[in-house]
């Protein structure tokens, strides 16, 4: 079924796609300035680009279907189907470009001027002067831009609120904030006592004064209203007895209860044998009349101070319900949604471990080397750091529309990573294994296709910013800019990485 994340798949999926159409034409049309031979510069497409697109999509699927590893149904759909139709598409682009390139006229040198962009060689110019002349000033500034964001992720605070992604000028979420100001919430927390006795709750004086104390201890709290119980309807019944007077809205005594049976006819076991009133009251016991519910409204207060709240309510209940003799449960919306947080938010982080484990070893199998297995994740690590560190400095708390962001931007910024290193490894026997002549040529092979593709990355996750919904509205901006990071991490500390550190044996 369509779900707020299984929406998101259709355009992710374009997103996706379409750097693989962007490699594989820039491949195309350099194969075609070489050779002037079309069907050769098909070869030479698939060949130098299927295996490299083959695993930049597989890291893509891997950072999408490791949330099928989590235990939220919403999750675990959104990863099997984001992760079967990226897989797909890599089969798709494999088949669908070189056949349909087959049947199109020869490429004209107005369809290869991309390749030759002034511009844009210009900057390639510097990155390649960076990466060969200044690699300490580059350290330099990455070691200094990684400590302000690791001190700026220590800011980072789990927050969430049950109304968090709905827009902050929607009816829904105004109406709410008009009732949390004037009745202190509409969010339901219910609280079940078990009396594990039959009649224990409608017969037992004592319980019914527990009951009653709990209730007044909610009372007194902040952002609770006044709960609703048996109690409540008993302290009613004893005011309409002696005429509404508001002095006799107490706890009824062992010696009014018999006064009030012609209110409170529990005795009858059918509906219709019970006065209206008998059966409001009634909602607040089951039918052997051994559970209570105190009904209870609340404000929104967040996934940070609701767990406070929780605690203080379970230890009244513990001095007045002794565990050996009651049983006693907290549920509702309030209590279901922060478990539910906990839930998705354990899962995203679990999901974001096996992300780096499993691209990790795709990165091993494919370069066959550890440490190049470390220079490529080095890139995207970073790019990572430096966006929960602008999420701690400008407050955007953690919550599972903004931890969704990193197992996602890992997939789709190794991406990056993978082809750069491909080429490289591509380039190396024809420079003769010379380090930095290969760096050379690999930037100004890979610069312009990397730039064109993270340009349309960035400008497909852009188009989230402008949803009515927060939660999807933070996956666009933050994946953005994780990827920006991420493209100048890849062309500039990856270069000066590799000639300052990897050594490679013909």
């Amino acid at each position: 079924k369509i779900s707020i994340l299984n929406a998101l798949i259709p355009p992710l999926i374009v997103v996706i796609g379409i750097p693989n159409c962007i490699y594989f034409l820039n491949k195309f049309h350099t194969a075609w300035n070489e050779t002037g031979d079309k069907r050769k510069s098909l070869v030479m497409m698939i060949d130098k680009m299927g295996i490299v697109t083959l695993f930049c999509n597989l890291a893509a699927a891997i950072g999408f279907a490791v949330f099928a590893l989590t235990q939220s149904q919403i999750l675990r759909e959104f990863g099997i189907v984001a992760g079967i139709n990226i897989v797909v598409l890599f089969f798709i682009s494999l088949i669908l470009i070189p056949a349909v390139l087959s049947y199109l006229p020869s490429p004209k040198n107005r369809h290869t001027k991309c390749l030759n962009n002034p511009g844009l060689n210009r900057w390639l110019d510097r990155l390649e002067r960076w990466s060969l002349n200044h690699r300490k000033l580059i350290y330099g500034i990455t070691i200094a831009i990684v400590a302000v964001s690791i001190v700026g992720a220590t800011r980072l605070k789990a927050l969430g609120f049950i109304v968090d992604d709905i827009p902050k000028e929607d009816k829904i979420y105004t109406d709410l904030r008009f009732f949390e100001n004037n009745f202190k919430g509409v969010m339901p927390l219910e609280i079940v006592i078990d009396t594990k006795k039959k009649y224990g709750v409608s017969r037992n004086l004592n319980n019914l004064e527990r009951i009653d104390s709990l209730s007044q201890f909610l009372t007194k709290m902040p952002g609770i209203a006044k709960p609703l119980s048996i109690v409540e309807g008993l302290k009613f019944a004893k005011q309409a007895f002696f005429d509404g007077d508001s002095n006799s809205y107490t706890m009824p005594s062992s010696y009014d209860l018999p006064a009030l049976s012609q209110y409170l006819n529990f005795k009858g076991d059918s509906v219709a044998e019970k006065n209206s009133f008998a059966k409001i009251v009634s909602t607040f016991m089951d039918s052997a009349k051994q559970e209570a519910r105190i009904s209870v409204s609340m404000a929104d207060v967040g996934s940070s101070r609701l767990p406070l709240i929780l605690d203080s309510i379970t230890v009244r209940v513990n001095e007045l319900f002794a565990k050996d003799k009651y049983d006693v449960q907290l549920t509702g919306t309030s209590v279901t949604f922060l478990e539910g947080s906990r839930y998705i938010l354990n899962g995203l982080k679990d999901s974001i471990a096996w992300a780096f484990l499993f691209i990790a070893l795709c990165m091993l199998y494919l370069f066959r080397s550890v440490r190049i297995l470390f220079c490529s994740l080095i890139p995207n690590i970073i790019p990572l750091l430096i966006t929960a560190g602008i999420m701690g400095w400008v407050g955007v708390p953690l919550k599972p529309s903004t931890v969704l962001v990193f197992s996602v931007a890992l997939g789709i910024a190794i991406d990056i990573t993978i082809r750069f290193l491909v080429n490289y490894k591509q380039e190396l026997p024809h420079n003769n294994y010379d380090m930095k002549q290969t760096v050379i040529e690999t930037i100004h092979s890979t610069g312009i296709s990397i730039i064109y593709t993270s340009l349309v990355l960035i400008a497909g996750f852009i188009i989230f910013c402008f949803s009515g919904f927060d939660g999807t509205k933070a996956l666009g901006w933050l994946t953005s800019l994780t990827l920006v990071t991420a493209t100048f991490t890849n062309l500039v500390l990856l270069p000066a990485i590799l000639i300052s550190f990897v050594k490679i044996k013909k």
